[in-house]
Protein backbone atom coordinates (compact mmCIF):
# COMPACT_ATOMS: atom_id res chain seq x y z
CA UNK A 1 0.00 0.00 0.00
CA UNK A 2 1.27 3.59 -0.63
CA UNK A 3 1.92 6.03 1.52
CA UNK A 4 -1.03 8.21 -0.42
CA UNK A 5 -3.35 5.65 0.10
CA UNK A 6 -2.82 5.53 3.83
CA UNK A 7 -2.95 9.03 4.42
CA UNK A 8 -6.15 9.67 2.40
CA UNK A 9 -8.22 6.02 3.72
CA UNK A 10 -6.90 6.46 7.55
CA UNK A 11 -8.20 10.14 8.50
CA UNK A 12 -11.76 9.08 7.15
CA UNK A 13 -14.29 6.84 8.16
CA UNK A 14 -15.73 4.45 5.86
CA UNK A 15 -19.17 6.43 5.55
CA UNK A 16 -17.37 9.41 5.27
CA UNK A 17 -15.42 8.08 2.08
CA UNK A 18 -18.56 6.70 0.80
CA UNK A 19 -20.70 9.99 1.18
CA UNK A 20 -17.45 11.82 -0.60
CA UNK A 21 -17.17 9.31 -3.41
CA UNK A 22 -21.15 9.54 -4.08
CA UNK A 23 -20.87 13.63 -4.08
CA UNK A 24 -18.30 13.41 -6.79
CA UNK A 25 -20.19 11.42 -8.60
CA UNK A 26 -22.94 13.81 -8.96
CA UNK A 27 -20.06 16.79 -9.95
CA UNK A 28 -19.24 14.55 -12.48
CA UNK A 29 -22.66 14.34 -14.02
CA UNK A 30 -24.60 11.62 -12.18
CA UNK A 31 -28.07 12.33 -11.14
CA UNK A 32 -28.15 9.11 -8.71
CA UNK A 33 -25.37 7.62 -7.13
CA UNK A 34 -25.32 4.50 -4.28
CA UNK A 35 -23.24 1.92 -3.18
CA UNK A 36 -23.31 -1.95 -2.88
CA UNK A 37 -20.90 -4.34 -1.21
CA UNK A 38 -19.90 -7.02 -3.41
CA UNK A 39 -20.78 -9.94 -1.19
CA UNK A 40 -24.57 -9.08 -1.21
CA UNK A 41 -24.11 -8.47 -4.95
CA UNK A 42 -22.86 -12.16 -5.46
CA UNK A 43 -25.63 -13.35 -4.14
CA UNK A 44 -28.54 -11.01 -5.72
CA UNK A 45 -30.92 -12.98 -7.99
CA UNK A 46 -29.88 -11.86 -11.78
CA UNK A 47 -26.13 -14.04 -11.30
CA UNK A 48 -27.87 -16.84 -9.36
CA UNK A 49 -30.81 -17.11 -12.11
CA UNK A 50 -29.16 -15.76 -15.31
CA UNK A 51 -26.88 -19.28 -15.71
CA UNK A 52 -29.94 -21.25 -15.69
CA UNK A 53 -32.09 -19.23 -17.68
CA UNK A 54 -32.77 -21.22 -20.69
CA UNK A 55 -33.54 -18.30 -23.22
CA UNK A 56 -30.68 -16.10 -21.65
CA UNK A 57 -28.51 -16.31 -25.07
CA UNK A 58 -30.53 -15.08 -27.07
CA UNK A 59 -30.99 -11.11 -25.86
CA UNK A 60 -27.66 -9.54 -26.56
CA UNK A 61 -25.81 -11.79 -25.25
CA UNK A 62 -21.93 -12.01 -25.77
CA UNK A 63 -20.11 -15.34 -26.29
CA UNK A 64 -17.04 -16.00 -24.91
CA UNK A 65 -15.40 -18.94 -24.86
CA UNK A 66 -15.37 -21.11 -21.45
CA UNK A 67 -18.57 -18.64 -19.82
CA UNK A 68 -21.94 -19.45 -19.81
CA UNK A 69 -24.14 -16.56 -21.01
CA UNK A 70 -24.84 -14.30 -17.81
CA UNK A 71 -22.27 -15.64 -15.93
CA UNK A 72 -20.44 -13.08 -13.90
CA UNK A 73 -16.47 -12.67 -13.64
CA UNK A 74 -15.62 -10.95 -10.61
CA UNK A 75 -12.96 -8.81 -10.37
CA UNK A 76 -10.04 -9.87 -7.57
CA UNK A 77 -9.94 -7.43 -4.98
CA UNK A 78 -13.02 -5.53 -6.04
CA UNK A 79 -15.02 -4.99 -2.48
CA UNK A 80 -17.73 -2.47 -3.33
CA UNK A 81 -19.70 -1.05 -6.08
CA UNK A 82 -20.85 2.22 -7.22
CA UNK A 83 -23.79 2.73 -9.52
CA UNK A 84 -24.48 5.91 -10.82
CA UNK A 85 -27.72 7.21 -12.56
CA UNK A 86 -28.02 9.58 -15.57
CA UNK A 87 -31.98 10.40 -15.94
CA UNK A 88 -33.54 9.43 -19.40
CA UNK A 89 -36.75 11.33 -20.30
CA UNK A 90 -39.34 10.90 -22.42
CA UNK A 91 -38.44 14.37 -23.95
CA UNK A 92 -34.82 13.59 -24.23
CA UNK A 93 -34.89 10.52 -26.38
CA UNK A 94 -31.83 10.63 -28.30
CA UNK A 95 -29.87 9.80 -25.20
CA UNK A 96 -31.22 6.50 -26.38
CA UNK A 97 -30.75 6.04 -29.69
CA UNK A 98 -28.21 3.68 -31.49
CA UNK A 99 -26.39 4.07 -34.52
CA UNK A 100 -25.15 1.54 -36.68
CA UNK A 101 -22.51 1.65 -39.17
CA UNK A 102 -19.97 4.52 -37.44
CA UNK A 103 -16.61 3.81 -36.50
CA UNK A 104 -16.24 6.39 -34.34
CA UNK A 105 -20.10 6.16 -32.94
CA UNK A 106 -20.99 2.30 -33.14
CA UNK A 107 -21.76 0.54 -29.68
CA UNK A 108 -22.62 3.78 -27.63
CA UNK A 109 -25.77 5.82 -27.46
CA UNK A 110 -25.31 9.54 -25.95
CA UNK A 111 -26.84 8.84 -23.10
CA UNK A 112 -23.89 5.89 -22.61
CA UNK A 113 -21.16 8.23 -23.64
CA UNK A 114 -21.87 10.66 -20.94
CA UNK A 115 -22.03 7.64 -18.31
CA UNK A 116 -19.06 6.55 -19.36
CA UNK A 117 -17.29 10.37 -19.07
CA UNK A 118 -18.83 10.56 -15.58
CA UNK A 119 -17.89 6.78 -14.59
CA UNK A 120 -14.38 7.54 -16.26
CA UNK A 121 -13.88 10.77 -14.19
CA UNK A 122 -15.07 9.19 -10.74
CA UNK A 123 -12.26 6.40 -11.18
CA UNK A 124 -9.80 8.14 -11.95
CA UNK A 125 -10.88 10.72 -8.91
CA UNK A 126 -11.39 7.56 -6.41
CA UNK A 127 -7.36 6.58 -7.81
CA UNK A 128 -5.82 9.73 -7.69
CA UNK A 129 -7.21 11.69 -4.58
CA UNK A 130 -8.43 8.27 -2.27
CA UNK A 131 -5.84 6.10 -3.17
CA UNK A 132 -7.92 3.62 -3.72
CA UNK A 133 -7.79 0.82 -6.43
CA UNK A 134 -11.00 0.60 -9.34
CA UNK A 135 -12.35 -1.96 -11.80
CA UNK A 136 -13.94 -0.41 -14.93
CA UNK A 137 -16.76 -2.47 -16.12
CA UNK A 138 -17.92 -2.74 -19.60
CA UNK A 139 -21.63 -2.75 -20.80
CA UNK A 140 -22.17 -6.88 -21.39
CA UNK A 141 -21.47 -9.52 -18.55
CA UNK A 142 -19.83 -11.76 -20.49
CA UNK A 143 -16.71 -8.91 -21.22
CA UNK A 144 -16.70 -8.62 -17.66
CA UNK A 145 -19.27 -6.42 -16.07
CA UNK A 146 -21.64 -7.14 -13.16
CA UNK A 147 -25.77 -6.85 -13.31
CA UNK A 148 -26.43 -3.36 -12.89
CA UNK A 149 -29.74 -3.27 -12.23
CA UNK A 150 -29.46 -5.26 -9.11
CA UNK A 151 -26.52 -3.32 -8.01
CA UNK A 152 -29.09 -0.30 -8.20
CA UNK A 153 -31.38 -2.04 -5.82
CA UNK A 154 -29.04 -2.91 -3.38
CA UNK A 155 -27.49 0.70 -3.46
CA UNK A 156 -30.76 2.06 -2.37
CA UNK A 157 -31.63 4.02 -5.71
CA UNK A 158 -34.96 2.29 -6.17
CA UNK A 159 -36.30 -1.28 -6.56
CA UNK A 160 -37.24 -3.28 -10.04
CA UNK A 161 -40.71 -2.70 -11.22
CA UNK A 162 -43.03 -5.16 -12.37
CA UNK A 163 -41.76 -3.96 -16.13
CA UNK A 164 -38.39 -5.49 -14.96
CA UNK A 165 -36.55 -2.44 -15.11
CA UNK A 166 -35.38 -0.02 -12.56
CA UNK A 167 -37.96 2.10 -10.34
CA UNK A 168 -37.10 5.17 -9.00
CA UNK A 169 -38.71 7.62 -6.76
CA UNK A 170 -37.02 10.58 -8.72
CA UNK A 171 -37.39 9.71 -11.95
CA UNK A 172 -39.30 6.29 -11.98
CA UNK A 173 -38.00 3.61 -15.08
CA UNK A 174 -36.53 6.32 -17.03
CA UNK A 175 -32.81 6.60 -15.96
CA UNK A 176 -29.80 4.75 -17.45
CA UNK A 177 -26.95 3.12 -15.02
CA UNK A 178 -23.33 2.63 -15.03
CA UNK A 179 -20.90 1.02 -12.06
CA UNK A 180 -17.15 1.17 -11.36
CA UNK A 181 -15.99 -0.70 -8.67
CA UNK A 182 -13.39 -0.28 -5.80
CA UNK A 183 -11.28 -2.35 -3.73
CA UNK A 184 -12.12 -0.78 -0.19
CA UNK A 185 -14.86 -2.14 2.62
CA UNK A 186 -17.55 1.12 2.11
CA UNK A 187 -21.11 0.96 3.76
CA UNK A 188 -24.07 0.09 1.63
CA UNK A 189 -26.52 2.82 1.06
CA UNK A 190 -29.68 0.37 0.36
CA UNK A 191 -31.81 -1.03 0.04
CA UNK A 192 -34.52 0.96 0.55
CA UNK A 193 -38.55 -0.18 1.18
CA UNK A 194 -39.16 2.11 -1.87
CA UNK A 195 -42.08 -0.17 -3.61
CA UNK A 196 -44.72 1.83 -5.98
CA UNK A 197 -45.40 -1.31 -7.84
CA UNK A 198 -47.21 -3.50 -4.87
CA UNK A 199 -50.63 -2.16 -6.04
CA UNK A 200 -50.44 -0.82 -9.36
CA UNK A 201 -52.72 -1.80 -12.17
CA UNK A 202 -49.32 -2.24 -13.96
CA UNK A 203 -49.73 0.20 -17.27
CA UNK A 204 -46.31 -0.81 -17.83
CA UNK A 205 -47.43 -4.81 -18.73
CA UNK A 206 -50.61 -3.64 -20.90
CA UNK A 207 -48.26 -0.92 -22.53
CA UNK A 208 -45.87 -3.69 -23.92
CA UNK A 209 -46.19 -4.19 -27.73
CA UNK A 210 -44.91 -7.61 -27.97
CA UNK A 211 -47.32 -8.98 -25.07
CA UNK A 212 -43.39 -9.71 -22.71
CA UNK A 213 -45.28 -10.26 -19.72
CA UNK A 214 -48.41 -12.18 -20.88
CA UNK A 215 -47.38 -15.78 -19.32
CA UNK A 216 -45.78 -17.36 -16.29
CA UNK A 217 -41.88 -18.24 -17.29
CA UNK A 218 -39.86 -18.68 -14.57
CA UNK A 219 -41.36 -20.20 -11.04
CA UNK A 220 -40.15 -20.04 -6.98
CA UNK A 221 -40.40 -23.91 -6.74
CA UNK A 222 -38.40 -24.49 -9.66
CA UNK A 223 -35.52 -21.70 -9.37
CA UNK A 224 -35.72 -21.85 -5.53
CA UNK A 225 -36.10 -18.35 -4.77
CA UNK A 226 -39.10 -15.85 -5.35
CA UNK A 227 -37.37 -12.80 -6.60
CA UNK A 228 -38.05 -13.37 -10.54
CA UNK A 229 -37.83 -11.62 -13.99
CA UNK A 230 -40.81 -8.97 -13.75
CA UNK A 231 -41.16 -10.06 -10.01
CA UNK A 232 -44.04 -12.57 -10.54
CA UNK A 233 -41.67 -14.78 -13.48
CA UNK A 234 -43.57 -13.06 -16.29
CA UNK A 235 -41.00 -11.28 -17.92
CA UNK A 236 -39.76 -12.65 -21.53
CA UNK A 237 -36.63 -11.62 -22.29
CA UNK A 238 -36.94 -12.93 -26.28
CA UNK A 239 -39.78 -11.34 -26.84
CA UNK A 240 -38.87 -7.88 -25.49
CA UNK A 241 -35.64 -8.79 -27.64
CA UNK A 242 -37.98 -8.88 -30.92
CA UNK A 243 -39.26 -5.56 -30.17
CA UNK A 244 -35.70 -3.53 -29.97
CA UNK A 245 -34.24 -6.38 -33.18
CA UNK A 246 -36.95 -4.29 -35.18
CA UNK A 247 -36.31 -1.20 -34.59
CA UNK A 248 -32.68 -2.09 -35.55
CA UNK A 249 -34.30 -3.20 -38.99
CA UNK A 250 -36.29 -0.45 -39.37
CA UNK A 251 -33.69 1.84 -38.83
CA UNK A 252 -33.58 5.69 -40.55
CA UNK A 253 -30.47 6.71 -42.39
CA UNK A 254 -28.16 8.91 -40.42
CA UNK A 255 -25.00 11.27 -41.88
CA UNK A 256 -21.67 10.54 -39.86
CA UNK A 257 -19.15 13.25 -39.82
CA UNK A 258 -16.43 11.70 -42.25
CA UNK A 259 -17.88 8.92 -43.41
CA UNK A 260 -19.57 8.96 -46.60
CA UNK A 261 -21.67 5.50 -46.10
CA UNK A 262 -25.13 6.67 -43.98
CA UNK A 263 -25.18 5.25 -40.57
CA UNK A 264 -28.62 3.60 -39.25
CA UNK A 265 -30.20 4.99 -36.52
CA UNK A 266 -31.96 2.94 -34.71
CA UNK A 267 -35.29 4.13 -32.16
CA UNK A 268 -35.80 1.61 -29.20
CA UNK A 269 -39.39 0.72 -27.76
CA UNK A 270 -39.58 2.58 -24.03
CA UNK A 271 -43.66 1.98 -24.41
CA UNK A 272 -43.53 0.46 -21.06
CA UNK A 273 -41.44 3.03 -19.67
CA UNK A 274 -43.67 5.90 -20.39
CA UNK A 275 -46.69 3.69 -19.42
CA UNK A 276 -45.44 4.30 -15.46
CA UNK A 277 -46.69 6.84 -13.52
CA UNK A 278 -43.74 6.81 -11.17
CA UNK A 279 -41.77 10.01 -11.19
CA UNK A 280 -43.31 11.96 -13.42
CA UNK A 281 -43.58 15.32 -12.80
Amino acid sequence: MNCHKENTMSDRTAEELAELIMAKAKEFGADLAGIARGEDLKQSPSPLISERMPDFANVGAKEVEGRRPGQVDWPEGAKSVVVIAIAHPEDKPELDWWILGGKSVAGNTPGNKLLIAAANKLADWVEQELGMTSYRTPYHIELGAIYMKDTAVLAGLGCIGKNNILVTPEFGPCQRLRVIMVDAELPATGPSDFDPCHDCDMPCRAACPANAFGETLYTKEEYGFSQLPGRTGVYSRPLCSQIQDKACEEYEPVEIPGQEEPGKLARFCRECEFACPVGKR
